[in-house]
């Protein structure tokens, strides 16, 4: 059995990319986008005619709403290749607006459905974990539309995100582990700093472990790996979002995969139950630098993206 088949024992493997031709291949349950994702997809000969068609059919549309078309056709087509569910982003420059966020998703869900999509069991809409997303997902998962929280660093996000009823969160574990190396800089030990002790695998066992101790339902997606090491250290994660170059090191591997996170032993930890308000939420994500700096890094460059999206429609 290969590395791949033998995490898929005790995780949802998911592949992180915008390029559906590339998913078949791994088989996984589910497939996530992003701004970057589909911007890199887009420019490929063999995915370049799908933004013709957007164009040619909805020319006259808002140049938002042409963006959110090409995402769902993205989407529609990653779901002919996988059996469960697509993250479908909302614009990231919509981040800090609760109102603008909700109504973006709205659509976008009812650009699914008008294609035919149950989205109650198909789809998820990515909302960066600012305070107003995370309050936007609130309001959307009351209404049955079912979210993917994302540039999820900071425990505080992981908290809001459970109390406001979240379907899932994407910790990012590869940024968080790029912001430690690179400021620990001659000192760091990348060995010391493998495995089980990655300050990003550690994040995520911190967020699962408190979700499965108090009983929280959101589910937990480990995301943004920068090596398998990371990933079989989160064995037994609800899910893991893998990008196509991982998945292939994975399925050519025969490393053995044992369990590395367990519920039972979650429930029996000595875990406190915690809380955030606005304010001490907003006070702990201050107090975390990595968790502020790769946050406000991550919105900037999907941001960047999106420009360059709206950008490939122009005449």
């Amino acid at each position: 059995m290969n590395a791949l088949d033998a995490l898929r024992q005790w995780t949802v493997v998911v592949a992180d990319t915008g390029d559906f031709n590339d998913i078949a291949a791994y088989a996984p349950r589910d497939a996530t986008t992003n701004p970057s994702l589909i911007l890199k997809a887009v420019q490929k000969a063999a995915y370049a005619p799908l933004l013709t068609q957007v164009q040619a059919a909805h020319g006259a549309a808002p140049l938002d709403e042409r963006v959110d078309r090409l995402l769902v056709r993205f989407g529609c087509e990653i779901l002919q290749r996988v059996s469960g569910r697509v993250s479908t982003e909302v614009d990231a420059r919509l981040s800090f607006d609760t109102e603008a966020t909700v109504a973006r998703a709205r659509r976008l869900v009812a650009l699914y459905r008008a294609e035919g999509v149950d989205t109650a069991e198909r789809v998820l809409i990515k909302i960066a974990a600012t305070w107003e997303g995370i309050e936007a997902a609130r309001v959307l998962e009351r209404e049955g539309i079912h979210t993917n929280l994302t540039l999820l660093f900071a425990f505080c996000q992981a908290v809001a995100c459970g109390d406001a009823g979240v379907r899932l969160i994407s910790p990012f574990v590869g940024r968080i582990y790029d912001w430690h190396k690179r400021s620990a800089g001659a000192a760091w030990d990348e060995a010391a700093h493998a495995g089980a002790n990655d300050p990003g695998v550690q994040s995520v066992r911190r967020i699962w472990n408190h979700f499965r101790r108090h009983g929280i339902g959101t589910e937990v997606m480990g995301a943004s790996f920068r090596n398998t090491g990371q990933i079989l250290a989160l064995a037994g994660c609800d899910l893991l979002t893998i990008s196509p170059e991982l998945l292939a090191q994975l399925a050519a591997s025969e490393q053995a995969v044992p369990r590395a996170l367990d519920a039972e032993q979650a429930r029996a930890m000595d875990l406190p139950e915690v809380h955030f308000n606005e304010a001490a939420f907003r006070f702990a994500l201050n107090e975390d630098a990595m968790a502020s700096e790769k946050l406000a890094e991550g919105i900037r460059a999907f941001c960047a993206d999106a420009r360059k999206l709206d950008a490939l429609f122009s005449p």
